[in-house]
């Protein structure tokens, strides 16, 4: 079987395949090239492996030889070769047809071998971080193509900081970090029954593998469930290559929006965290809310966003929702799609999008049609004098949610039938997402704005608050503790998504209604029932 393989990045094309051949995250990077925005030379597998895949449960034995074929373009592309002196590594991704965020899989730093980290050193004379991508690689085949718990590379990671008398994976010095690395990629062997592929390209094929059965897993088929989205087309396979995060301190990952997604303000929404690969910022694992503003740590690529913004949003005229990698102060696109956004932002940014031009009344109106316009009303608190918060988060979805309170997904499921719940986690993982379904609200210890949790939550219209540092997690015994007080399930607590303040009990709330912006729905909506707008 052949598979049709398109290219990114290697000489600029005005062709662009459609999204449900190449899938959305694909044939928009194309796009972006097509701008002249900076984006990582790739490959793009056309969604007819997946179909393969989804009906024979095996990859196509042609596979192999075809992207040893096309890798030659990418090694022609970058001056790197496949397990060469100077190696070529590429990330894995999904590019589904419709953008899942946050729900399939993903593997970065694939082709990196043992014997190639020395290399790897040679070329970007960074020894910590070519040892880090070996880390993280390992971690990627134990958790997402192996499916092994990664409590016990948790756990070695915890034990090997405490003999170094650090706190954190930045603070170790190279030779800690090469220590640990080794360590990760013996236990996998240990715990798997398999050492990490030691040829690249037996790499790509199994991370392939990883992202195409991905498909199909529960969390995936239960987003599609709630979206009321189609199984039997599958994702296009992405592979690009890698550009480093975690190259120090001129370095990092952010993700950002063209505008607010949680209220539609014309502003650029960014998170960033330096030193680190995309994953850091997009899983709801790390604090991101003490990290300096973008504009603060790299001026010049704060530029380069703010330019690109209006570029990204007449081409796709749409809020656009990128992810982008600093790799010693140069900025790369890695994707971008139309932003999720809160019902208020929807119509808020539809009129906008008309006032400048990039829509059409009749265009902004089939957009604003999932949206209930009837019931479009935002709760802000009004507290008493006596009602002081207990804990504050950074708000990343506005609104007012109040309901009792659970620590994980099943229990949220369980008891939404009878009350309102709000979903407590310390950190929210994809699994989750039928628990924030049935929430009213999500507060998280950890992650950012715009991580994955966060949009989903803003897409599904719940409060959420997240980087909260005073909530602690108990989920063994079924409680908290916010600041100095202590909660147990089923105690009810109110979020305020407009401040990030989080009251014990029920507050009371007034209503807001936008009625300006739904005074211009109702006109276009006049003036196309007179035929006089389009």
């Amino acid at each position: 079987m052949n598979i049709p393989v398109y290219d990114i990045g290697i000489g600029r094309s005005h062709f662009t395949p459609p999204a449900d051949l190449v899938g959305g995250k694909a044939a928009n990077l194309m796009r972006l090239d097509q701008l002249g925005l900076r984006v990582p030379p790739g490959l793009a597998l056309d969604t007819s492996l997946a179909k393969h895949y989804l009906t024979h449960g095996v990859l196509p034995s042609e596979l192999r030889s075809q992207l040893e074929e096309a890798f030659r373009q990418l090694e022609v592309a970058t001056g790197q070769s496949m397990g060469d002196e100077r190696p070529l590594l590429v990330s894995i991704r999904s590019s589904p047809p419709v953008s899942m965020p946050g729900m399939l899989e993903s593997v970065l730093n694939v082709g990196l071998t043992e014997s190639g980290v020395s290399a790897l050193i040679r070329r970007t004379g960074n020894p910590w971080l070519a040892w880090d991508a070996y880390r993280r690689l390992v971690l990627s085949f134990a958790g997402t193509v192996r499916h092994q718990a990664l409590e016990p590379f948790a756990a070695l990671a915890a034990r090997h900081l405490e003999d170094n008398g650090v706190t954190s994976l930045q603070d170790l010095d190279p030779l800690s970090m090469r220590h640990l690395a080794r360590k990760s990629a013996d236990l996998l062997a240990t715990i798997s029954g398999f050492p990490l592929p030691g040829e690249p390209i037996d790499q790509v094929l199994a991370a392939i593998e990883a992202v195409l059965r991905s498909w199909s897993a529960p969390r995936a088929n239960e987003y599609r469930r709630l979206n009321h989205l189609a199984s039997e087309s599958g994702t296009g396979v992405l592979i690009q290559t890698m550009v480093f995060g975690n190259g120090g301190p001129t370095s990092g990952s952010g993700v950002g929006f063209t505008r607010n997604p949680a209220t539609g303000d014309d502003e650029l929404y960014v998170d960033f965290v330096r030193n680190a690969q995309g994953e850091d910022i997009v899983s709801g694992r790390q604090r991101l809310h003490d990290a300096p503003p973008l504009s603060v740590l790299l001026p010049e690529v704060w530029a380069e966003l703010v330019h690109a913004k209006p570029q990204m949003e007449r081409h796709f005229g749409d809020m656009q929702d990128f992810e982008f990698t600093v790799d010693g102060g140069q900025l790369y696109f890695l994707q971008t799609r139309a932003g999720k956004r809160t019902p208020w932002a929807a119509l808020r940014i539809a009129t906008a999008l008309v006032a400048s031009g990039l829509l059409e009344p009749c265009q902004a109106l089939a957009r604003l049609a999932p949206v209930d316009l009837g019931h479009l009303d935002r709760l802000s608190l009004h507290p008493a004098s006596g009602d002081l918060p207990v804990a504050r988060a950074t708000t990343a979805s506005a609104g007012v949610a109040s309901g009792a309170l659970v620590f994980d997904s099943a229990r949220a499921q369980a008891l939404s039938a009878e009350r309102p719940v709000i979903l407590a986690r310390t950190e929210l993982v994809p699994d989750d997402i039928g628990g924030l379904a049935a929430a009213v609200g999500l507060l998280t210890t950890y992650g950012g704005r715009t991580s994955h949790a966060a949009v989903v939550a803003r897409q599904l219209g719940k409060v959420c608050l997240v980087g909260c540092d005073d909530l602690h997690v108990d989920r063994l015994r079924r409680s908290c503790a916010l600041g100095a007080r202590h909660f147990h399930e089923g105690e009810v607590v109110t979020l305020d998504g407009d401040t990030g303040f989080v009251y014990s009990g029920s507050i009371p709330t007034i209503k807001e209604r936008p009625e300006a912006d739904l005074a211009i729905v109702a006109e276009w909506r006049r003036q196309i029932a007179e035929g006089t707008q389009t």
